[in-house]
């Protein structure tokens, strides 16, 4: 059965419970002997190992010891993956955590704040990493009927530091964004609103990092009709995640067969899209008609 994870930990600290099984493993040790060994439960040896809970370079230097790991640049890669699972758990959208619980918000960032790779598919709006200020207002607050205006105002900062902290990073994530041409049409309230995300899309376009293209009505039936997704890749060894939402929920999903079969439709939407100066066409002739 596909693994689902509602709030996945961090790429790091999957990455370090790897190398810390690795490593026992290559000693031919069991958890109850290196239990013994450097004095710490078994039970909490085998979460880290699981990537269920995170640790403390403390405890990695002792375990480094006992698998007799005497590279000093092999340790310290190691350690470093311990502190950016640290500081990783240091989330800025914490001062937000009320409306982020409330939206089941958190597990999401969690995995955005730390991919390499998006590829993300939208029926009906434009991805949140590339909204304006003032169409994310008119998305939260047209969708999210049970929140408060002041709550509205707190996922939109949110929505906008996301962009800043994942999009505009040195190491910023590679973004494919295949967007139906229904969300580009898709007119709430003032005409200004839609007209000034267009226009943004055309001025973030050009980014190296980014890919948008536009579905096009002329598409038909397509097998990306089930609804929205996001691909997120990540370093070695880590799997993709695809992550999907729904009304009351939204789930990870990083078990081979989900992520396999989401990667198929993803290439088929991009297949059957419009390229990416075809797609700046179509946006420009949409803005003429606004």
């Amino acid at each position: 059965m596909a693994k689902r994870n509602p709030a996945p930990q961090s790429v790091y600290r999957r990455q370090l419970a790897s190398r810390l099984k690795e490593l026992r493993d290559a000693r031919e040790l069991t958890l109850t002997e290196v239990a013994g060994i450097v004095e710490v439960n078994q039970s909490s040896l085998s979460r880290i190992e699981n990537g269920e809970r995170g640790t403390t370079p403390v405890l990695v230097k002792a375990l480094l010891d006992c698998y007799e790991v005497t590279d000093p640049v092999e340790r310290e890669d190691i350690l470093d993956l311990v502190r950016a699972d640290q500081a990783q758990r240091q989330q800025w959208w914490k001062k937000y955590s009320t409306v982020i619980n409330t939206t089941q918000y958190a597990g999401y960032l969690a995995l955005e704040s730390s991919a390499t790779s998006f590829r993300s598919y939208e029926p009906q709006l434009v991805p949140g990493l590339l909204q304006t200020a003032d169409y994310a207002r008119q998305v939260i607050t047209a969708m999210r009927v049970d929140l408060t205006a002041r709550q509205v105002d707190a996922l939109v900062t949110v929505r906008m530091e996301r962009q800043e902290k994942v999009m505009d990073r040195p190491d910023a994530p590679k973004l494919w964004a295949v967007i139906d041409e229904a969300a580009i049409r898709r007119i709430a309230g003032s005409p200004s609103v839609l007209k000034g995300q267009l226009e943004h899309l055309l001025a973030v376009a050009p980014s190296p990092n980014l890919t948008v293209q536009l579905l096009p009505f002329s598409a038909g039936f397509h097998p990306g009709l089930y609804g929205s997704f996001m691909l997120m890749g990540f370093p070695e060894p880590n799997p993709d995640v695809v992550w999907v939402e729904n009304l009351t929920n939204s789930v990870g999903f990083e078990g081979s067969e989900d992520v396999e079969r989401y990667t198929e439709v993803f290439d088929h939407l991009r297949a059957r899209a419009l390229g990416p100066p075809e797609t700046r066409s179509q946006i420009n002739k949409i803005l003429k008609e606004l």
